[in-house]
């Protein structure tokens, strides 16, 4: 009998992009019998992947488009691909250019033809989500794995799931009792998207179809304390973001609205979204994890947004998409009453702490 195997998934994409892979490496795991290996990019991927039963280790780059030759990176990245000969590939990778240099890795690392299914053999079906289709993917066998495990079927709907450890929460309930900010309904507003930032700060609105004003934000933040008035509202936003996120608190000037940019890191932020009271957010890789840990959400999408890619509500959680480019084509042309109506809607969270490992 061949011994077991860690199937290993790629996909060389943002936080979010990261996210959507979980029902896919949960499936696969299903399949093998054991938990995948993931390589990935970015500082975030094992922090993100540290509690999930459906992986076992993270090898994350950090400067993935480095030539080659002068990557010491990428050459242990190959090293790591080639103790995992005996595995099954799956590349997630949808954009050429990282998939010439997967290619490129895996050719460099040994990795047989047989062993490996791209993304790319799964064509997306019309409307198709895009969870949905890595779901259809996970379902292809490398060519050398044929006849060593079945196809599993998982119904179309399924939603990225994450855990919360016990350090995160004991981590995140001693930073909310320093801030004051212990024992109250906390809702989180997460004004900027990766396209604000620019060398020079946030771009302007005009420029970004996905921005909503300042004073739209301030207003909200009013809206949701006039509701409940012993909420408080915690702006969200990288450091990067922390100056668009100071005009809002200053002019929403209550000090029930707190900006806390400089001081969540991921494990934290997790957390804090596994205990919010809900969010409203613009189309953002924040988004799609407060999906995944079970907070009630109101996302708002321009008209670069994708259908295909909204975020998907864990399992006692919920999701209202406003604007789109089937509705409107700017997060701008949503008025403050649409958006509060839409949190307002939101069904109350099922449980605290829903997510805990």
């Amino acid at each position: 009998m061949p011994k077991p195997v860690h199937p290993l998934v790629i996909r060389f994409g943002g936080l979010g992009d990261t996210v959507l892979l979980q029902p896919l490496l949960h499936k696969l795991q299903q399949r093998y019998g054991q938990p995948c290996d993931l390589l990935a990019l970015g500082a975030w991927p094992a922090e993100l992947y540290a509690d999930q039963p459906e992986v076992a280790e993270v090898f994350a780059l950090q400067a993935p488009r480095r030539p080659l030759l002068l990557s010491r990176e990428r050459w242990r990245a190959i090293g790591w691909l080639h103790e995992r000969l005996e595995a099954p590939v799956y590349v997630c990778e949808p954009q050429p250019p990282a998939l010439l240099r997967i290619r490129r890795m895996l050719g460099l690392a040994g990795v047989p033809a047989a062993h490996r299914a791209y993304l790319g053999g799964s064509p997306p079906c019309g409307d198709e989500h895009w969870v949905d289709r890595l779901l259809r993917f996970g379902d292809d066998t490398p060519a050398a794995f044929h006849g060593r495990c079945d196809a599993l079927a998982i119904d179309p709907g399924a939603a990225p799931q994450l855990r919360i450890d016990a350090a995160a929460r004991s981590d995140c309930e001693s930073w909310l009792r320093a801030r004051g900010l212990h024992g109250h309904p906390l809702v989180l507003l997460q004004p900027a998207n990766k396209r604000s930032p620019r060398w020079s700060g946030v771009r302007m609105i005009e420029d970004d179809d996905g921005a909503w004003p300042v004073q739209h934000w301030a207003a909200l933040a009013w809206t949701i304390l006039e509701t409940m008035p012993s909420a408080r509202v915690l702006l969200c936003g990288s450091p990067r973001e922390g100056d668009c996120l100071e005009d809002i608190r200053a002019v929403a000037a209550s000090e029930a609205v707190v900006s806390v940019a400089d001081g969540l890191p991921l494990a934290r932020l997790k957390a804090l979204l596994g205990c919010a009271h809900s969010m409203v957010s613009v189309d953002t890789d924040l988004a799609h994890l407060a999906a995944a840990l079970g907070c009630p959400l109101a996302v708002m999408s321009g008209g670069a947004a994708s259908a295909h890619r909204t975020p998907r509500a864990a399992p006692g959680g919920a999701v209202t998409v406003l604007g789109g480019a089937t509705r409107t084509s700017r997060v701008d042309a949503l008025t403050v009453a649409q958006v509060a109506d839409a949190w307002l809607s939101l069904p109350p969270r099922q449980a605290r702490w829903r997510a805990v490992a």
